[in-house]
């Protein structure tokens, strides 16, 4: 059996993907990033390949994406994780989408055409604010895990509204709220809310939606709020933080005319 190797090194996490010839995923992990990216892909590359109980000669060509991906010296391949995250979407769908990653650092708004390819791409790398990053902070000012916030979101039955668009102001209006007795359930969907908010003033969501990233893999009832904000079909891809990673696999395969 030929093994596909996918490496996405994100600004906050490290994710790793195996697939085999026919596409199906083998093994997935994650670590931090941290300040070595090489190291952080190293140790997922080891988890993955112990978990899945495969070895490292096993693995045919390895395509490393992501932020830090020029870093990685064992890939044979480098792609932009726009590329990996389209290939990964497109070939689960295989139709024209809106793809929208949530990522710890930056959010991403991709649009495929019906063949698959690439028509329009934003980022927002100016701020936090929507992302990963501005709810870690969000979950920090109000004394709870980032792990429980979707549960709580979940049970709200009202929301307060976030006006601030940068992380740093939105926590001191957090504070605000706490003061005036907010009930937390309330503070936590608004956090949701605004991030949705953040992803749809970088682009129209008029098509066909399919979300990813960590943000949606730990936080599943974003989905349902996205379906509350725009009038098409939202889906989640089906291995969502690790959609760049297995892109970059599905690439590797390709390259090696499996």
């Amino acid at each position: 059996m030929k093994v596909y190797c996918g490496v996405d090194v994100g600004a906050a996490q490290t994710k790793v993907a195996l697939i085999d010839e026919a596409g199906k995923v083998l093994g997935l992990a994650t670590v931090k990033s941290g300040v070595d990216f090489k190291k952080a892909a190293l140790g997922a590359l080891r988890k993955v390949l112990r978990e899945s109980k495969l070895r490292r000669s096993d693995i045919v060509r390895t395509v490393a994406c992501g932020y830090g991906r020029h870093n990685i010296e064992f890939a044979d391949g480098k792609r932009t994780e726009i590329a990996t995250h389209s290939k990964a979407a497109f070939t689960r769908f295989g139709r024209a989408l809106i793809l929208v990653d949530i990522g710890g650092q930056d959010n991403k708004v991709i649009r495929l055409a019906q063949n698959g390819s690439i028509e329009t791409f934003k980022m927002n790398r100016k701020c936090a604010a929507g992302t990963g990053a501005f709810l870690e902070e969000i979950a920090l000012r109000i004394g709870v895990p980032v792990s429980r916030m979707n549960g709580i979101a979940e049970k709200s039955d009202g929301e307060v509204p976030l006006g601030s668009f940068c992380t740093v102001f939105t926590a001191t209006e957090i504070l605000s709220h706490i003061r005036r007795g907010v009930p937390l359930a309330h503070l936590v969907k608004g956090a949701f809310r605004s991030v949705i908010k953040r992803v749809m003033e970088m682009d129209r969501l008029d098509g066909f939606v399919v979300l990813c990233g960590g943000v949606v893999a730990h936080n599943p009832f974003i989905q349902q709020m996205f379906s509350e904000e725009i009038s098409g079909k939202v889906e989640v891809a089906p291995y969502p933080e690790h959609n760049g990673a297995i892109g970059a696999a599905l690439f590797a395969k390709e390259e090696d005319g499996a």
